[in-house]
């Protein structure tokens, strides 16, 4: 019998090799820019107040100190709960938003809907004219009685106008053959909308469940506005840490009025411990969402 011959693979051009070779030098450059100011902020976080004051920041510490963190870690039990309320809230809110977010998205973006598009413009209306800050906070604490409740943490930025627009222009990429020959067979709008909606916008739902998370993760404005002292167990991890920073701030201060050197004090080094320790578990939380960033519409293509 005669043997067969392996196929041969065509060989790779030479601009094709050159071309391979610069893009990857091209986005080892982009990275190492990226990942230049993260490397600062962890040196400077291990970094001496008076280092920082002589040299700058520097991505090798030249006076290696941990002030920063023993100042941050001096009170444990109450930064780890305030780690636990930032991620009650973030992962209540979270959910809860996506949910609300996608449910909304899918009316609007329902062809059956006859006044899909005044909702809408009602929708993003509010988003470019609001009743202002004084109303706002009165309407909170007044009627629906937020102050001093965590709550107050999830409800006011629950949903999002924007990330309600990108979903509902993502649910209208899906074509409609889809939700009729469900409905065809008998399925009702809410299956459709878990069966067939939910299943094909995973991506666009990666991608708003990110933002909604970093917008929780992030927020200690509301904190600010309907939390005082009598509720320091609801204070969230970003709150929490600003507190600490003013405090450092205000000994600076009165050590220089004081003639106390400020050195004393690692007010510049604890803020960069504060950037470390806020955004660790953000930075841990990306790769697992990332894959999703990059799938397009063409998931839910139908075949012939």
């Amino acid at each position: 019998m005669e043997k067969l011959k392996p196929h041969n693979k065509k060989p790779v051009g030479r601009d094709r090799v050159i071309f391979n070779i610069l893009s990857y030098v091209l986005l080892t450059i982009l990275s190492v820019v990226c990942l230049l100011p993260f490397l600062l902020v962890l040196s400077g976080s291990f970094s001496s107040q008076e280092a920082i004051r002589l040299h700058g920041y520097q991505l090798i510490p030249s006076s290696f100190s941990l002030d920063a963190y023993k100042m941050l870690f001096r009170i444990p039990q109450e930064l780890l709960r305030a780690y636990g309320v930032t991620i009650t809230v973030t992962a209540t809110g979270t959910i809860l938003g996506l949910l609300l977010t996608s449910m909304a998205a899918y009316v609007l973006a329902s062809k059956e809907f006859r006044y899909r598009y005044q909702v809408s413009f009602f929708f993003y209306f509010t988003s470019i004219f609001g009743g202002g800050l004084v109303p706002w906070y009165i309407f909170n604490t007044k009627y629906l009685h937020f102050h001093n409740s965590i709550i107050a943490l999830i409800l006011p930025i629950l949903v999002n106008v924007t990330y309600l627009l990108i979903l509902k222009s993502y649910m209208m990429s899906i074509p409609d053959e889809l939700y009729q020959s469900a409905k065809l067979d008998g399925a009702g709008d809410f299956t459709v909308f878990w069966r067939i909606a939910i299943p094909l916008s995973k991506a666009g739902l990666a991608t708003v469940g990110l933002f909604i998370a970093l917008n929780y993760w992030n927020d200690w404005y509301n904190a600010m506005l309907f939390l005082d002292e009598g509720a320091k167990d609801l204070y969230p991890l970003q709150y929490f840490l600003n507190n600490i920073l003013t405090k450092a701030q205000a000994m600076n201060a009165a050590a220089a009025r004081s003639g106390i050197p400020a050195s004393d004090v690692p007010s510049e080094p604890i803020k960069l411990a504060m950037t470390v320790v806020a955004t660790g578990p953000i930075v841990l939380l990306y790769p697992f969402l990332q894959k999703y960033f990059v799938k397009g519409v063409t998931i839910g293509a139908v075949k012939g």
